[in-house]
């Protein structure tokens, strides 16, 4: 159900069109083949969330579905002439299907496309399904494993627990441990963190490096203005202050891990552009398919309102192109046209974006708001601003000679 509020109204995607715009191709697809869980996290925007419609779709996603999803990404690949691709297998917990059957996918979506464009396939796993035939099978396969982790087993063990309410860190552990074998490094993906403003920073970031991941992304809560974020003692930047602690953390490290968030606010301060939709304007050419075969915006927005990430389209009858001209999908690539006033008006614009989409929400007003961590975030930026400034200032007088004020 879209609600009557921007962009479902007040953005004319005709006239954008007739003034010379045009939408980024679909690059990444989110498949979500199976949409339950063997953990009850309690942030979890798809379980815990106002959506819920997880409930209405089928467990696994039919083979019907999935021939229909290989058919429509090897249209929109041949119609862009699109010479990469990624698709990643979601859930619910993708390793509830086996390995097996994963990698059987990952082969029919390779199978679909010319072979002038490479498919890059990940899953995104809590980890704990994880031991050495299923990594075997996986690397075989040339799936990347991204692995949710929250840092330290005690904050860890609060968060990402079991139906029965029971930690996983060790479980997980166990999985990292094996990842970051030779054998499987390759295909080591990376780790997610979500951040909890009432944890160590630092100490988060240093575990999560002893891992040995090829990278790190640590992700703020899903929240808005209609469900905003829980402040530890009311403080209104406890978020931003987590930030600066674990980016100081990671920028002095010798021999830091990438992070995304990090990387991507440094290269936006220095005119690059961002990895992260996060952070900065670069445009979002990303859609979900659903177990049932609906083309979706991405599933973040569970966390609004139910039927925030509906586009009314269906693999079964829809191309992906369908989707490049739906509201919500076009408001994530046209850049400083989907900022609110108070947005445009701040000199951080260019690099918060105006921050994740699905935080920027308010019922009412819709989507053109400045995101419920905009205190956070400008906080955080103009932290990382002051250390990016003095170290190229530094850079400079070294480079030059000249004494730098």
């Amino acid at each position: 159900m879209m609600p009557a509020a921007w962009p479902y109204l007040g953005l004319d995607v005709a006239a954008l069109l007739a003034g010379g715009w045009r939408p980024t191709p679909i690059h990444e697809v989110i498949l979500k083949v199976h949409q339950r869980c063997n953990l009850a996290c309690t942030y979890c925007y798809v379980y815990q969330h106002p959506d819920q419609s997880w409930r209405e779709r089928p467990a696994v996603m039919p083979p019907e579905v999935f021939t229909a999803v290989t058919h429509r990404l090897g249209r929109h690949v041949r119609g862009h002439d699109l010479r990469r691709v990624r698709v990643v297998l979601h859930g619910g917990e993708p390793m509830l299907l086996g390995a097996g059957r994963l990698g059987r996918l990952a082969a029919g979506l390779r199978a679909a496309v010319p072979e002038t464009c490479t498919v890059r396939v990940g899953m995104q796993t809590n980890g704990v399904l994880l031991d050495e035939p299923a990594l075997r099978e996986l690397r075989r396969h040339d799936i990347t494993v991204a692995v949710s982790v929250d840092g330290v087993a005690a904050d860890h063990d609060r968060y990402r627990v079991t139906h029965a309410g029971r930690g996983t860190f060790t479980a997980v552990s166990r999985a990292l441990e094996l990842l970051a074998r030779p054998a499987y490094r390759e295909g080591f993906g990376g780790l997610l963190c979500t951040v909890a403003p009432d944890t160590d920073p630092a100490g988060c970031y240093r575990r999560l490096r002893d891992f040995q991941p090829p990278a790190i992304d640590f992700l703020l809560p899903h929240a808005n203005w209609s469900a905003p974020p829980p402040r530890p003692d009311g403080d209104p930047t406890a978020y931003g202050r987590w930030l600066i602690e674990a980016f100081d953390a990671w920028y002095d490290d010798p021999d830091p891990v990438p992070v995304r968030l990090f990387e991507s606010v440094v290269d936006l301060i220095l005119g690059g552009a961002s990895r992260s939709e996060q952070v900065g304007l670069s445009p979002a050419p990303i859609l979900v398919v659903e177990s049932d075969g609906a083309i979706e915006q991405i599933d973040a927005l569970k966390s609004t309102y139910p039927g925030a990430c509906a586009t009314g389209l269906n693999v079964d009858r829809d191309d992906l192109d369908a989707a490049l001209t739906h509201p919500g999908v076009v408001a994530r690539q046209i850049g400083t046209a989907a900022l609110a006033e108070a947005c445009l008006d701040c000199p951080l614009h260019r690099v918060c974006g105006g921050g994740h989409y699905a935080h920027r929400y308010r019922p009412g007003t819709g989507f053109r708001n400045p995101s419920v961590y905009c205190a956070d975030l400008r906080l955080f930026i103009e932290h990382v601003r002051g250390r990016v400034r003095a170290d190229t200032r530094d850079l400079v007088g070294a480079t030059t000679g000249m004494v730098t004020a």
